[in-house]
């Protein structure tokens, strides 16, 4: 959609404004004539809006167009100062931390990733994540001024108003506002945090090509299963903020079945149904399958107590067409085409987008969830991979960094969350 121009109060100036830095983001410049055909501002109104734009430090005029097999005053051009400030996004999650500093397009300048120790205490994690955050601005070149704002995904249900994280189960120790507190303290920009998925799903949606998919479902499916909902390019939270927490679903049908995933979510806090198609049950099955298919090179590798190892050689295992992995592929994806088939239901989506680990197994994963889909009276959704690998939740709070920018510095019209 084009953006809104009007002319007249100061208000209306300022969407003026925001019109032409929407232009100028688009290309390495334009001149001051084609800002007024793409805009239908009149010269000199958009002449005004430069002038002042560039007092603020957001366009440089440049030298004018001499090359131009044109007669007459050769064209004033003028670009975006995409270098004028930086913005902060950060994933906080119980075993690494994600920093990522980007300039006012997005392009990432400088990042960093920082493990964390199993059951890292919550003072030791924050330590951390601001250690990792002096870091990339050191690498950036950046200082804490040059900040313009900085949002941070963490997992659990998080009060976006506040920052306060009412419940996160794989990072207890984090629960209340001890991390909007030390963020707050630490940063003199101001500072938005958020669930991961749902920063995830702006991610995704900003990768999807020219945001063709204004209703789309990002999944991240990994030891624990959530999603992250935009409904015609807007993020649904629902009446408690936690829309999208498919990990609770209870899909068990089977006794036994039910009783393993009951076991295993008193025993990791996880929710029925990310108990029954997280990783952790997906290795279990894949070790299953490697003893009755008597694969003992899988089996070996599969018993080693690091899970990141254990999954790595699952996928390689699928990768490599292994019956025993593909059949422990298939029955999960059996078990997670239930939860698509709700997701179907209910929003019907022009996209769902699948992340985190389980993503890692490549497009035999959405060929073997399209198979279990097929005998379906709905028809399956269109399915993708997310492109952003582990950067998603990173890459989404960047996107919710730009986007409110766009609002609240660059004045563009809509409404916005408040920062802690």
């Amino acid at each position: 959609m084009d953006a809104p121009v009007a002319a007249g109060t100061q208000a209306m100036r300022e969407m003026n404004s925001w019109a032409i830095l929407a232009r100028l983001k688009s290309a390495p410049s334009m001149s001051v004539s084609a800002l007024s055909a793409a805009t239908g501002l009149s010269r000199q109104a958009v002449g005004r809006s430069l002038e002042g734009l560039a007092s603020a430090g957001l366009v440089q005029f440049l030298q004018p167009d001499r090359t131009a097999a044109r007669s007459g005053r050769p064209a004033q051009l003028v670009r975006f100062r995409a270098e004028a400030g930086k913005v902060l996004g950060v994933c906080l999650g119980p075993k690494e931390i994600r920093v990522a500093v980007a300039d006012l397009l997005g392009n990432v300048v400088s990042s960093e990733v920082t493990q964390l120790p199993a059951n890292a205490p919550a003072q030791e994690a924050v330590a951390s994540l601001l250690a990792a955050i002096e870091t990339v601005l050191l690498a950036a070149g950046s200082e804490q001024q040059d900040l313009w704002w900085a949002t941070v995904g963490t997992p659990g249900i998080v009060d976006p108003e506040t920052g306060f994280i009412k419940l996160i189960p794989s990072m207890t120790g984090l629960a209340g506002n001890l991390l909007a507190r030390s963020l707050r303290d630490a940063l003199t920009c101001p500072v938005y945090l958020d669930n991961d998925i749902k920063l995830a799903a702006q991610g995704a949606h900003r990768q999807d090509a020219q945001d063709v998919s204004p209703s789309l479902v990002f999944i991240s499916w990994g030891e624990r299963v959530g999603a992250g909902i935009l409904l015609n390019g807007e993020l649904y939270r629902g009446s408690s903020n936690d829309a999208g927490d498919i990990g609770f679903l209870d899909l068990v049908v089977d006794t036994r079945q039910a009783m393993t995933a009951t076991a295993q979510t008193e025993r990791a806090g996880l929710g029925r149904f990310e108990a029954w198609v997280g990783t952790a049950e997906l290795l279990h099955l894949a070790r299953i399958s490697a003893n009755e298919h008597f694969d003992s090179k899988l089996l070996t590798h599969l018993k080693t107590v690091d899970d990141y190892a254990a999954f790595d050689a699952f996928v390689a295992a699928v990768r490599a067409d292994k019956p025993a992995a593909l059949a422990a592929l298939n029955e999960v994806c059996r078990r997670f085409a239930l939860g698509i088939l709700a997701v179907r239901a209910i929003l019907d989506p022009d996209l769902i987008v699948l992340g985190g680990w389980m993503a890692k197994c490549g497009e035999r994963l959405i060929d073997t969830l399209l198979v279990n889909l097929s005998n379906q009276q709905l028809g399956a959704p269109r399915i993708e991979l997310s492109e952003l690998d582990d950067d998603a939740v990173v890459q989404g709070a960047i996107a919710h960094a730009l986007s409110e920018l766009n609002r609240a510095k660059f004045h563009r019209p809509g409404a916005g969350r408040t920062p802690v």
